[in-house]
């Protein structure tokens, strides 16, 4: 069974739709404020889709079909969108060359350098104004701002607006009491702070991030390690002998919380349970994606909804508190609800994702629509790159388990999350449920015919353009 097969049966009800809470834990200390993340694919998720999604209350997950410096610094971007005190900050010494700090600004997409001496001791501020038109030859501490603005460690985002609004500045370092430059704040980052008060946040204030590693990758899961919140594991068979012992050595280098996957049956989840201590989460779902063909190539596979109530129930029966991320598959709001109702915490989408404006890659016209290019990570336009080729077991590596095509714009990231989010407090309100693990409890389901889909939609009526909705 998946997702066409089911619907939900109307509940009895006490709430609306506006009053149900979609709060939900992707781990067991990682709450995000909507049950939406994006997946780790190339023509999905790289910064601009992660911070778009974090904004939302989401989280995106940095793809790994690239090298490792590559994703470090897309999940730097991630984090370093809008902190409040931003920890990781770009410096430059003050015996450096204006071109240092031009090429540093330029690279970084910066407009400004706080200067240190050797012990990382506060000196200046360095601008995009005083780099611009300077002499390239010159030392930056003799063309920086001496007098600096600073603020305390442990100042309040009210505190520091107040700071910049009395000096009229961007940015205001943040030192210890000895003048070691520990943080920074910059107005911008206070703005977007009050802008999306829904989002994702670590405890500085930064966005969540999350990213993809392969089980047998273990250089590349350390470096995440410093710098990323949450890290998943991207393999599309992971119940096996392999995958287990190499996730046992992550899951002992690593202090980031992992989740494991993709698995899509009762006993694939019941050894993660009972073999992986620490894991912190399951990946649900083998062969349901739109551009999958694992399924059609291998004939095997666990479709979403089905692998998703196999992993609730050993969830369920060995007591483990491991939230599950329902993985592929998912066209509609409804998609979304069906795999709540089963046992899911997190619903992760590519398909939809991949249709916005935030995606990677770039926008198409064909036959007077727009689209954007969609593929999966088994076909050959992902393997051309050969990053993530370990993603699929060693034989089927001389085949393809995945397609290369097009969907549909569209527009703008939080159109999808309303359209989303709307349509799963609706469902909500159909059944009952206030909230998710009320869901759990209220949601009844029964099996559709293909007679009682077709009646279900929208029928024998002329809808312009000669389109269908699906149900």
């Amino acid at each position: 069974m998946t997702f066409n097969d089911m619907i939900l049966l109307p509940g009895w009800t006490t709430i609306e739709p506006e009053e149900a809470n979609v709060t939900s834990h992707i781990t067991s200390q990682i709450e995000l404020k909507i049950p939406l993340v994006s997946s780790p694919m190339d023509t999905v998720t790289e910064a601009e889709m992660a911070i778009a999604l974090a904004r939302q209350g989401g989280m995106g997950f940095i793809h790994r079909n690239c090298d490792i410096e590559t994703q470090i610094n897309m999940v730097k971007r991630v984090k370093r969108a809008e902190s409040y005190i931003m920890s990781d900050v770009v410096t430059i010494e003050g015996e450096k060359r204006v071109s240092d700090a031009f090429e540093i600004m330029k690279t970084k997409d910066i407009h400004g350098l706080p200067v240190v001496d050797k012990d990382g001791n506060l000196i200046g501020i360095c601008t995009w104004r005083d780099v611009r038109f300077a002499e390239k030859n010159l030392a930056v501490k003799d063309i920086m701002t001496r007098d600096v603005i600073t603020a305390p460690k442990g100042i309040s985002p009210a505190e520091a607006k107040k700071l910049l609004h009395k000096h009229r500045i961007e940015k205001l370092p943040v030192v210890s009491d000895s003048n070691q430059l520990v943080g920074l704040i910059t107005m911008k980052d206070l703005i977007l702070r009050g802008k999306f008060p829904s989002s994702s946040r670590d405890k500085e204030g930064g966005l969540l991030c999350g990213a993809a590693i392969s089980p047998f990758d273990l250089q590349r899961g350390k470096t995440l390690d410093k710098f990323v919140d949450l890290l998943i594991t991207d393999v599309a068979h992971f119940h096996s002998n392999n995958c287990f012992a190499a996730t046992k050595k992550l899951l002992k280098e690593l202090e980031t919380p992992l989740i494991v996957g993709s698995i899509g049956t009762y006993d694939a989840a019941l050894d993660c349970i009972s073999k992986l201590d620490g894991i912190q989460g399951l990946r649900a779902g083998i062969g349901s994606g739109s551009i999958c063909s694992t399924a059609v190539v291998t004939r095997a596979g666990a479709p979403t909804l089905f692998a998703t109530a196999s992993c609730a129930d050993a969830v369920k029966e060995t007591g483990a508190k491991l939230p599950i991320v329902a993985d592929g598959g998912i066209k509609g709001p409804g998609d979304v609800t069906l795999a709540l109702a089963v046992g899911a915490s997190i619903c992760m989408m590519g398909n939809v994702f991949a249709g916005t404006k935030e995606s990677p890659e770039r926008l198409v016209a064909l036959e007077g629509r727009y689209y954007k290019q969609y593929y999966g990570m088994g076909s050959e336009a992902a393997k051309q790159k050969r990053y993530a080729l370990d993603r699929y077991s060693q034989p089927s590596k001389v085949i393809s388990e995945g397609v290369e095509g097009w969907v549909p714009y569209r527009g703008p990231l939080i159109e999808t999350i309303q359209e989303f989010i709307g349509g799963l407090k609706a469902s909500m309100g159909y059944s009952g449920a206030k909230d998710i693990p009320e869901l759990w409890g209220n949601a009844r389901l029964a099996f559709v015919t293909p007679a009682g889909s077709k009646e279900l939609s929208p029928h024998d009526i002329f809808l312009p353009g000669g389109t269908q909705p699906k149900f």
